[in-house]
This record gives structure tokens, C-alpha cells and sequence, in this order.
């Protein structure tokens, strides 16, 4: 599903870009006989009427969001059939603004995340304007897990750790109908990124990025289909894509 999307320089995606570049914000649901999961929640609808209050200033002054209510997570999932409040389990793959702000419409899902991006979280502590990521976790179910974590134990869902991006970023490798297929988050903004290497200058660690994209080279290059965090490219329209068998 794509749940909006952000207009920002190039520079924010690759370091030494130049243009402006509009990427899209997606969310995944996955079906499963244990449990229905969805795959990160999308961004903060504050950001729809008060940026600044939503995500904080400088935040604010570097991307402008584009969505609709209907693209929030909740609506995507009534447009395909499925109650919000059926789903079991939220992945989030870190806590960014654009990826687990929407955790607060799917109320009855325990929230699985690293727990590396817990702790990493709380040190740095509330934010003194804009987008506070712990309050996604506040009152809720949350099942901290430490590195690679089999969901349901069948190999369907397994949780990758890919850190770098943030401390205790996450992807995720999916067993599905026509092969593996590899849900990167932010660990590569792009498809490209596993071959050129190009990351935005800011990250938790560069170098444990730069780790966990080979790891994830590795798989694409034994087959597995490879879903890049904000690709253009990979999404070119707002409808659900069906991945059968996961």
C-alpha cells in the first residue's frame, strides 16, 4: 500500500544529489494462517494541516508530504477488505515519523521492533517539538526482539536485522509463492543501493549500513526479489501490489 507521499531534495536520499525527488510511502499487510501483520503504518496526519507541529521545524522545512485520509493505513486496509482492528502484529521497521506513525489506527496489533531501536529511542529522549516516536508504543503490546526473529516459526516472516540506518533498523525476508522476497525498509532508499552505494549523509552508522546492504545484496543476488524503502521507480501507482504466499 502507499500511504502518500514526500517531495525532498535528492541530497536527503543520496548524498550529493541534486533536484527535488517525490517518494513514495508504503506500508505492507501480510496474511498469514497465524495472523494478519502489516508492515510498517505511514506518516503522522497532523502533517496534513500543521507540518511543523507534526514532525517539528527543520523536518518540516525539508520534506512536504502529499495524502490524502484515504491513504492513511487504516482506510487502505478497509479498501481491501480488512477490518483495522483484525490485525494482529505491526513490524515496524524503525521508528521514523513515516513509518510507524499510523501504529495508533490499528489499536488491538502488538508492535514488534528491534529492540536496539527501543533503547536507541528513549536515550535520546522526547523530542522538544514535532514527531515523538515513543508515543507510537505508549500503552501498547510491544515485542522487543534482539537480531534475526523467525515471526510465526515457518520461515514466512522472518525479521532481518539491517542496522545502520537507525541503531536497531529491521527488514524483513518473506516466503512467497514465486520466491523470496525481501522487504529492505530504509536500509536501502533505493533498489540501486545495493549496486552503487550512494546513502544520505546522515545516518546512525554509515559503515553498519553499509553491512547490512551487502547482506541484503546477498539475497538479491541468489534470487530474491528485492522492495526498496522509497523507490519511485518499484511503485508506480497508489493500489495495493499482491505478493501471494507469504
Amino acid at each position: 500500500m502507499v500511504c502518500g507521499t514526500l517531495t525532498a531534495p535528492m541530497e536527503a536520499f543520496v548524498e550529493g544529489g541534486t533536484g527535488m525527488i517525490t517518494v513514495p510511502i508504503p506500508a505492507y499487510y501480510i496474511e498469514h494462517p497465524e495472523g494478519r501483520v502489516v508492515v510498517d503504518t505511514g506518516m503522522p496526519a497532523g502533517l496534513r494541516t500543521d507540518p511543523e507541529a507534526a514532525i517539528g521545524r527543520f523536518l518540516a522545512g525539508l520534506y512536504v508530504a502529499g495524502f490524502t485520509p484515504e491513504q492513511d493505513v487504516d482506510k487502505q486496509l478497509q479498501a481491501i477488505g480488512v477490518d483495522p482492528a483484525s490485525i494482529d502484529t505491526v513490524i515496524n521497521t524503525h521508528l521514523h515519523f513515516d513509518h510507524c506513525a499510523g501504529n495508533r489506527l490499528l489499536p488491538n496489533a502488538r508492535i514488534v521492533v528491534q529492540a536496539r531501536e527501543v533503547a536507541a529511542t528513549k536515550a535520546a529522549g522526547p523530542p522538544k517539538s514535532g514527531f515523538d516516536a515513543m508515543t507510537m508504543l505508549d500503552g501498547r503490546d510491544v515485542m522487543e526482539v534482539d537480531g534475526e526473529h523467525d515471526l510465526f516459526g515457518d520461515g514466512a516472516v522472518v525479521l532481518l536485522p539491517t542496522y545502520g540506518h537507525t541503531a536497531g533498523h529491521q527488514s524483513l525476508k518473506l516466503a512467497c509463492d514465486g520466491g523470496e522476497t525481501v522487504l529492505t525498509g530504509d536500509c536501502c532508499y533505493f533498489h540501486r543501493t545495493l549496486s552503487d552505494l550512494k546513502l544520505p549523509g546522515f545516518a546512525h552508522d554509515h559503515e553498519e549500513q553499509l553491512r547490512s546492504i551487502a547482506r541484503l545484496k546477498t539475497l538479491a543476488d541468489r534470487g530474491a526479489r528485492v522492495i526498496a524503502g522509497h523507490d519511485p521507480d518499484q511503485w508506480q501507482g497508489n493500489g495495493p501490489v499482491v505478493l501471494s504466499g507469504a
